[in-house]
Formats: C-alpha cells, sequence, structure tokens
C-alpha cells in the first residue's frame, strides 16, 4: 500500500533547472515545494565536471552542483534524493518509489526537470562485440573522477563538440593518450574556433567526414573500424573508446503520462512559460532540448518558477496552443507551441549541418511572418538564437508555424 502525500510544487529532478525553479518558488512564498531525484546526491550532470567555467569566478562542476543546491534549501524546498517517480495516477498525481516504500503525490503544480542523457553506443547501432573500454562522457567523468578507476591507455573521442573537448581533457588528466577525435561533419563544432585549433595541434589528430562503424577486440577493446565519407575504411588501435555529444531528453517520464512530445527536440512541447499540454504540469531545462549549458538550465529554472507561480495564483492556462515546425537543416526550435497570452522572448535553434550565412524564413499557412539573416554560419551541437518580435502575427487558429533555414551567399 502507497502513502498518499501532498504539496504545492512537485519538481522531478535535482539537476540545475529543478533546483533552480524550486528556489524561486521556495523563496516566493509558495507552501511546499518539493523536489524529488532518484540518484542519491543532487546536483545534476555538473557533479561530475570539475573543469572550471560554470557560473562565475571559475566555478568547478561540483561547486556549481553544490551552490545550486544550496539556494533551493536555503530558500526553503524540501530535497529528497533516492526517490524514482515511476508513473501518473493523474496528471497531477504522481507514484514514487523510496526508502519511505512506495508513495503516491499529489500537487497542485508539477514541474519536470529530468535532464537529458547521450546517446550510448548501441544506441548509434554500432556493430562489433562489448568489449570493456567502452564509455559516454559521463560515464568517462564518474569513473575517473568520482571513483578514481583506471581508463586505459589509448583511446578514441568520437565527436568534436564542446563535450567532446570536456572528454579530451579528461583523458588527458587520466594519463590517457587520445589517438583522435573522428567526427562525421567536416569540421570541428567547439565554441572557441582559435583555441580549439591550438590543442588540436598540440598532438591529437581530428578525423573530420568520418564514421566509427565497429568496435573490435573481445574482453577488452583493440580499435575501431573507421569509414570516410569517401568510401574508404581504416583500422585505429586503442583501448577505450569514448561516445561523446547524442544527447537526447531523459523522457520516459513525460511520456509515461501521455503529454504531446516534439517531434525535433524529442522532449515534452512547451509554451515560452514552459507549459505542456497538460494543465498545471511544466517542463524546463534539458529535457526540453538537449542538451544545453548548467547555466543555460538554471536560468530556465528561474523563468519557469514565475510561470509556476503565475498558475498558482490564478489558475490560468492556454486553451490552445500553435505548433512551431522546422525543415531541415534545422533539427528542432524551442520552445515549439505558441500561446496566445504569453509573449515569446525568442527561440533557440539547432541545425545539423554548417550552413554559411543562414538565411531564416517563418511562415504560417504561407503566410510570412518574419525573415532575417544572420552574419555568423550556423553550426552542429550548438545553438543560435532569434527574436520572436513575430509571434503577434501568428493566427491562434492557423495551422502549425515554419521555420526554414537556407543558406545565403558569404
Amino acid at each position: 500500500m502507497s502513502v498518499e502525500r501532498f504539496v504545492d510544487v512537485l519538481v522531478v529532478g535535482a539537476g540545475p533547472a529543478g533546483l533552480a525553479t524550486a528556489a524561486g518558488l521556495a523563496a516566493a512564498g509558495v507552501g511546499e515545494v518539493e523536489v524529488v531525484e532518484r540518484d542519491q546526491e543532487a546536483g545534476g550532470a555538473p557533479r561530475h565536471c570539475p573543469n572550471r567555467g560554470f557560473g562565475r569566478f571559475g566555478t568547478t562542476g561540483p561547486q556549481y552542483a553544490e551552490r545550486c543546491v544550496t539556494a533551493a534549501v536555503n530558500a526553503g524546498a524540501v530535497l529528497r534524493t533516492g526517490v524514482s517517480v515511476t508513473g501518473w495516477a493523474s496528471p497531477l498525481t504522481l507514484d514514487a518509489t523510496s526508502p519511505r516504500g512506495l508513495e503516491r503525490i499529489t500537487a497542485r503544480a508539477v514541474v519536470l526537470a529530468t535532464g537529458a542523457r547521450e546517446r550510448p553506443r548501441a544506441a548509434r547501432l554500432v556493430a562489433g562485440t562489448r568489449p570493456a573500454g567502452v564509455f559516454t562522457t559521463g560515464e568517462l567523468q564518474r569513473s575517473f573522477h568520482r571513483h578514481g578507476q583506471h581508463i586505459g591507455t589509448r583511446a578514441v573521442v568520437v565527436g568534436a563538440e564542446p563535450v567532446s573537448f570536456a572528454a579530451l581533457d579528461t583523458l588527458r588528466q587520466a594519463g590517457v593518450e587520445v589517438a583522435a577525435l573522428v567526427t562525421g561533419h567536416p569540421r570541428h563544432q567547439a565554441p572557441r574556433a582559435r583555441a580549439a585549433d591550438a590543442r588540436l595541434r598540440h598532438g591529437v589528430p581530428l578525423l573530420t567526414d568520418a564514421t566509427v562503424t565497429e568496435l573490435l577486440g573481445r574482453g577488452r577493446l583493440s580499435g575501431v573500424l573507421l569509414r570516410h565519407r569517401d568510401g574508404r575504411t581504416a583500422r585505429l588501435a586503442c583501448d577505450t573508446v569514448v561516445f561523446t555529444g547524442e544527447f537526447v531528453p531523459d523522457h520516459e517520464l513525460a511520456r509515461r503520462g501521455g503529454l504531446t512530445m516534439d517531434p525535433g527536440t524529442r522532449g515534452p512541447a512547451v509554451d515560452s512559460a514552459f507549459r505542456t499540454a497538460h494543465r498545471g504540469v511544466f517542463a524546463v531545462g534539458n529535457v526540453l532540448h538537449a542538451v544545453e549549458p548548467a547555466r543555460t538550465a538554471a536560468h530556465e529554472g528561474s523563468l519557469a518558477s514565475a510561470a509556476v507561480l503565475r498558475h498558482l495564483l490564478d489558475g490560468d492556462w492556454p486553451p490552445a496552443a500553435v505548433p512551431v515546425r522546422v525543415t531541415p537543416p534545422l533539427a528542432w526550435a524551442a520552445p515549439n507551441r505558441l500561446t496566445v497570452d504569453e509573449p515569446d522572448d525568442g527561440f533557440t535553434l539547432r541545425v545539423t549541418e554548417f550552413v554559411p550565412s543562414p538565411r531564416l524564413t517563418v511562415t504560417q499557412d504561407g503566410r510570412e511572418l518574419f525573415r532575417a539573416r544572420r552574419r555568423r554560419p550556423a553550426v552542429p551541437n550548438r545553438p543560435f538564437r532569434v527574436p520572436g518580435q513575430w509571434t503577434g502575427r501568428v493566427d491562434p487558429r492557423g495551422g502549425a508555424v515554419l521555420i526554414a533555414l537556407s543558406a545565403g551567399r558569404g
């Protein structure tokens, strides 16, 4: 038999987004704000990232995570770890398993902040056996920084985006030689291109237009097979491989709740107030758009707390929303629902390929709403922002809004 409990706001997930949401609500005087986290420690992914650059003054990941936790607890939020939310009894009632046993928690508002995860080797359909020495970036950082495990001697990093360079740093700290970074794109996607180029020039080859197609070895990894875009194949000797990037929202709970999902982000569809299609259910952070930096997720949490507070005060909820869709080479847009009662401050977009001098067009039912050109190229695995001043021209009774991107002349 489960114990039934009632809170004002239930936040699922104690990463930067969930903690910032809880801190804002508790500081605003909302009754009982409870955050549940399935891990035994709160703070999210930054806990495993000892590199600096989180927040101000060169804060490390663990320091940043601790500050997020402290802010939420000091504001008055209740934080419970080791609690797994397993399903929904109704849109505002969730079932959970904790050290106390089975629980059924009902809230006036629910906030999903379950974050994102990297796609492992199996999800990328890489052939071969299952030898030791295969990691994602998160697994690598936890194994070395938190558990002090031996990683290997020679590694291949699959990816060349910002997270890939974090994996490169961890491997170097672990004393592992990096044989190469491998990317299917024509160049790396690091935001600080010159700094990344300099780091690569110091002994780490960057293999572009190439993919890892098979893992070799039994017991322990002995190498990987590569296929280049022109059809050439090669074998690269290594005893460690790290699959980086390719994040996907941790959306299982949202799907079990029957929330409308966005086909691009593969997370819950939300408007600019982080409202889902279910009344009283919000979603925030990287469960919406895998993956943005911790400070971005925390900033969204602060904004979401204000939106949740407004809902608790007036109970208002939009009756309908216009979906926002994208066409290739755009991968997704966030937010991806437009509601007439909430002005949009802008949209975050992602592309699947490099687009020089991108030209952006926004239409609805063939009617142009907005057109703009960016001077900087659009780069895969890196976001770019689009202003939302055109949203007032959207017909709330019309069809989906379509965002398209094309390459302009230099």
